[in-house]
């Protein structure tokens, strides 16, 4: 028996429609070869299909694994920075393994890498090495196996959005189909709907957007009423 080793990565971080996804997973020292021959590698850089095949080999390859979905009214609710909520449910993830590993590498979201790895070590409720680095999704296959399990998760998350609420894009606000949704949706109901990051400063520009288009609208709805009760 190897050295268990376990990466963690997050999926979602950014966008203001649906999860965050975590993603945890052990595996033995042994398997890791195996893991890189499958193609095990930084989600960013596989395709979605690659990545929906990917999913189970990965599985069937680790010790354990753990998967927390943080929807948006969790994310909202946070009391401190993004960077406090994502370690405190790293630990979460982490300490729900029930197959200890003796490394951790994780994919630091911290500008101070270190800072951010020792911040997870303290909550942890075993001991092991930790490796915290930027990028180390690309760097680390545990890690990579991790950031592939999560961004699986999250994809399927928003193809189930997408059949209840029709096209919403990837739910990034950088996402022109995203932004289009939000307006379109916004427009017909008059607030967004329960699935975004109320937090995120994109509603705050839509809802601003949107409220100085109605005006010159109805201002221009009441002259033209007004010509015609004067004809």
């Amino acid at each position: 028996m190897g050295k268990k080793l376990a990466g963690i990565d997050e999926a979602g971080r950014g966008p203001v429609i649906g999860p965050m996804v975590i993603a945890a997973v052990v595996v033995d020292e042994k398997n890791v070869p195996k893991l890189e021959e499958l193609g095990v590698k930084d989600s960013k850089r596989l395709t979605p299909r690659r990545r929906e095949r990917l999913f189970d080999e990965i599985i069937r390859l680790l010790d354990d694994y753990a998967i927390l979905e943080l929807w948006p009214d969790e994310i909202d609710s946070r009391e401190g920075t993004l960077n406090e909520f994502e370690v405190e449910n790293f630990v979460k993830a982490l300490n729900s393994l029930k197959v200890k590993p003796d490394v951790v590498y994780i994919d630091a979201a911290d500008v101070k890498e270190e800072r951010f790895g020792e911040d997870i070590r303290k909550g942890l409720d075993f001991g092991a090495e930790i490796v915290a680095e930027h990028k180390a999704d690309d760097k680390f296959v545990p890690v990579s196996a991790a950031s592939i399990i999560a961004k699986v998760t999250r994809d399927r998350a928003i193809e189930a959005l997408k059949e209840e609420y029709g096209e919403i894009g990837s739910g990034y606000p950088s996402d022109p189909r995203t932004r289009a949704f939000l307006e379109n949706y916004f427009r017909e109901h008059g607030d967004f709907p329960p699935i975004v990051r109320r937090s995120w400063k994109t509603l705050k520009k839509i809802e601003e957007k949107l409220k100085a288009e109605v005006k010159p609208e109805r201002k221009k709805k009441g002259q033209t009423s007004l010509d015609a009760f004067l004809k």
